[in-house]
């Protein structure tokens, strides 16, 4: 099942959705994801650096994980495309001109954005206004 790619569909079917629980972004030198996968991390990407871990506030104080920031996901709640253009730009943009920061993980159905916790609720009502 293949995702659309118009970017005019995308912003009109556009939900997004706050996740419960806060998360963190975090790196871990030297570990493979294969070393970690008791924390059941939301994500997961392997940096030059280091692996880094998108987890729970929660699971990464309980393995005394450090971190900076503490985040809220927003799920887009469209089926967006791999091949889409232009959505995470939207996005993006629309959160930026208002101050905040947005992390984004693209999947295979949904895009995932993620902004400091004091930001939630004003990043969640700037993208429903994006639906058009």
């Amino acid at each position: 099942m293949s995702g659309e790619v118009d970017l005019e569909k995308l912003l009109a079917l556009l939900q997004p959705q706050l996740l419960e629980g806060e998360f963190v972004f975090c790196n871990l030198k030297g570990k493979t994801l294969s070393d970690v996968l008791e924390l059941d991390p939301l994500s997961s990407y392997q940096e030059d650096e280091g692996l880094s871990l998108l987890l729970s506030k929660e699971q990464a104080e309980g393995a005394g994980i450090q971190y900076d920031s503490v985040f809220r996901g927003i799920t887009l709640s469209v089926h967006s495309s791999l091949d889409a253009v232009g959505l995470t730009a939207a996005v993006s943009n629309k959160l930026a001109a208002n101050g905040i920061p947005a992390n984004i993980i693209a999947a295979h159905f949904h895009d995932h954005v993620f902004v400091p916790v004091g930001q939630a609720e004003l990043a969640l009502q700037l993208l429903t206004e994006l639906r058009t």
